[in-house]
C-alpha cells in the first residue's frame, strides 16, 4: 500500500451523533480504532486534516458553536493539524480541501468517520471524481438504522456493508484498522 503521497481526513467525529435525533448506531470500536488511525499516522508525520460538519440548517445540532459540533474526545485536531468546515455532505464541496491536499502533493486520502453512508460515502466518490486514490477505513466508520420507506427499518450494519460494497467496487479501496496500521509501521520501518 503506497502512503508516500498520503493525508489522513477523519470525517465529522463529532458529538451530536450521540444522541437525539439520531437512531441507533453499531460500531462499538469506531472511537477506538479512530483514534488508533489518529495517533499512528501522527507518529509518521504525514499530513492529517480534519473535518467537521457546520451546519447552516436553523435548530441543527451540528451548528457552530452547539456541544453537538464539537468533535469527540481524542479528535480535536492538534496544534498545527488543520481543519476544513463543510455544511453539505462531501468535504470537497465549498471548501478548499482540493486546494490543501494539491499544495501538499497529496494524491492518496485515506478516510474514516461519521457517517459510513452519507459523509463518508458523498467525500470518497467526490475525491475519486477528482483524481485522487481514495483508502477507506471501513471499521473506523459508523453508520445508523435507517427507515425503509415501507413502515419497517434497515438495520445500520447492513446499510454500513452495503457502502462499503459500492465504494469498495468503484471509488476506493477498502480496508481495516489492522491493516492501516501495519502498513503505516512498515512504511516507518523502511
Amino acid at each position: 500500500m503506497d502512503l508516500a503521497n498520503a493525508a489522513l481526513l477523519p470525517i465529522d467525529m463529532q458529538r451530536g451523533f450521540d444522541g437525539p435525533p439520531w437512531p441507533r448506531r453499531w460500531n462499538s470500536r469506531l472511537d477506538a480504532n479512530g483514534l488508533a488511525l489518529l495517533a499512528a499516522w501522527r507518529a509518521t508525520g504525514r499530513p492529517l486534516i480534519h473535518v467537521r460538519h457546520d451546519s447552516v440548517e436553523p435548530g441543527s445540532v451540528f451548528a457552530a458553536g452547539s456541544p453537538g459540533n464539537a468533535l469527540r474526545d481524542g479528535f480535536e485536531p492538534k496544534a498545527g493539524e488543520p481543519l476544513v468546515s463543510k455544511s453539505v455532505n462531501a468535504a470537497f464541496i465549498g471548501t478548499d480541501l482540493d486546494l490543501r491536499l494539491r499544495r501538499l502533493g497529496v494524491d492518496t486520502v485515506v478516510t474514516f468517520g461519521v457517517s459510513t453512508d452519507m459523509c463518508v460515502s458523498t467525500t470518497v466518490r467526490v475525491g475519486a471524481n477528482l483524481g485522487y486514490r481514495m483508502i477507506l477505513v471501513g471499521d473506523a466508520c459508523d453508520c445508523f438504522d435507517l427507515p425503509d420507506g415501507r413502515g419497517g427499518t434497515v438495520k445500520a450494519e447492513d446499510v454500513h456493508r452495503a457502502h462499503l460494497a459500492t465504494l469498495g467496487y468503484e471509488f476506493a479501496t477498502v480496508i481495516d484498522t489492522a491493516a492501516l496500521l501495519t502498513a503505516l509501521s512498515a512504511t516507518r520501518a523502511a
